[in-house]
């Protein structure tokens, strides 16, 4: 199951059962905000994940409980405009 956050945008959480958090630490909750269900996934690879390594996430939910999907970070806009810069 994926959890979309609703304090956090592009933040999701992904737990073996739906509604079960039992093995997601508390601080971690606090800070996700109330879990809306984004998708159920099928753990058998047979879905494709847009940001998140399948089977990282399979090892997490094996070993922890849970994956935590932050986003990306944001582009640095100095950092396009120096590469995008000409050259002295």
């Amino acid at each position: 199951m994926i959890y979309r956050s609703s304090k956090r945008d592009q933040t999701y959480l992904y737990v073996e059962k739906k509604d079960d958090f039992s093995r997601v630490p508390e601080e971690l909750m606090k800070g996700f905000g109330v879990p809306q269900l984004a998708m159920i996934l099928p753990l058998d690879g047979s879905k494709k994940l847009a940001n998140a390594d399948f089977e990282k996430v399979k090892q997490a939910l094996k070993d922890d409980g849970y994956y935590l999907q932050l986003p990306p970070p944001p582009e640095s806009l100095l950092k396009i405009h120096l590469e995008n810069s000409p050259k002295k």
